[in-house]
């Protein structure tokens, strides 16, 4: 199939289109990135590419050749609310608020954050989980931002190794997979007066998501920190959460040796890679499946999502292009493949 690659002229042509309203305020054509897929890559530099729904768009570096600057060293996850994007650059402490649709850089928050991870919004405010620094276990916290003014007003103490980040009520669900350690815990965060619960699941916890029965669901990788000193590798699980009662009702847990990486959640099923393979299980289901619905041989699966009946999945390079693979949910055939940015690991649906 026939890609169009944009060109940096077009992107520019673009820009400086542009109108005026009486105030002096630009108004921007909304648009040119709607409708597609957008791909984070780590970098460096870091860089979103995006592919519109049909396939026939692709453009690589969209924040760049808009922007006229990098993103910094390493993009760690985007965060969406309304019409906005917000960036976040892990080692750069920065969060940049784009346009979703043109990304055109709004603003930029760089005080008050330290090793900053995910986004959520609740409430008007952003709340973005923080490693602080990396050696010291006892300094991880939530920024709370004004997304008036984009400015960090306010930070919530919490255990190490803060990750995923959810609003669902007033309650906020993070996931401790533990920074440069190892965490195994679920913190939730009752924003009507910071207060704070935790939740033991089974270690290293990180993707989490809401499924089709209203509880929480949480995959928890286990140790695996083989060159650790005192080293014990611990099982992984699936493990789901009442959150009315925000109590664990039921642990999935893994043989010896099988550590799912990541994991997606889609209409009624929940989706997990491990050695390079697709797993999916019904929200209803107590029995983790035993057979994949797919297998990518030779490739270093970094991302995955599922939507509209394809498998989106990164196979992420550090040295040269990484690559989007796209295939279809019932028949496991690959459709498309596309060439991305450095280090691709997190994949969006604008």
């Amino acid at each position: 199939m026939k890609k169009i690659i944009l060109s940096l002229l077009s992107v520019s042509l673009f820009v400086f289109s542009c109108s005026n309203d009486d105030d002096g305020d630009v108004q921007l054509p909304l648009g040119d990135y709607d409708n597609g897929i957008l791909v984070s890559s780590e970098g460096g530099p870091a860089s979103v590419s995006y592919i519109s729904d049909d396939y026939m768009t692709v453009e690589n570096e969209i924040y760049y050749n808009v922007n006229s600057e990098n993103l910094g060293v390493y993009l760690q996850s985007i965060g969406f609310n309304g019409d906005l994007a917000y960036i976040i650059s892990d080692n750069a402490n920065t969060i940049t608020v784009v346009n979703r649709y043109t990304f055109l850089k709004q603003a930029e928050i760089s005080t008050g954050l330290l090793t900053p991870r995910y986004i959520t919004f609740l409430n008007g405010k952003g709340y973005v989980t923080n490693w602080g620094d990396g050696t010291d276990t006892a300094d991880d916290f939530i920024a709370e931002i004004d997304l008036t003014t984009n400015t960090v007003t306010s930070t919530i103490a919490i255990g190490e190794g803060p990750e995923r980040i959810l609003a669902k009520g007033d309650n906020l669900y993070v996931s401790h997979k533990g920074g440069y350690n190892i965490n195994n815990i679920i913190s939730v965060i009752d924003t009507t007066d910071d207060s704070i619960e935790t939740i033991t699941v089974n270690d290293a916890p990180d993707e989490i998501a809401f499924d089709s029965n209203g509880n929480l669901v949480v995959l928890c990788s286990g140790d695996t920190r083989s060159w650790v000193a005192d080293y014990v590798e611990t099982a992984a699980s699936i493990t789901r959460i009442n959150t009315t009662t925000d109590t664990v009702i039921e642990t999935l847990e893994f043989a010896a040796g099988l550590h799912p990486s990541q994991m997606a959640h889609d209409d009624d099923e929940v989706y997990y890679a491990m050695s390079n393979k697709i797993y999916e299980l019904d929200d209803d289901e107590s029995t983790l499946p035993t057979t994949s619905i797919l297998e990518i041989a030779d490739i270093y699966l970094y991302g995955l999502s599922v939507d509209d009946d394809k498998i989106y999945v990164t196979n992420a390079s550090f040295t040269a292009q990484s690559e989007l693979l796209i295939y279809d949910l019932d028949s496991a055939t690959l459709l498309e493949t596309f060439n991305v940015g450095l280090g691709a690991s997190k994949i969006y649906f604008n």
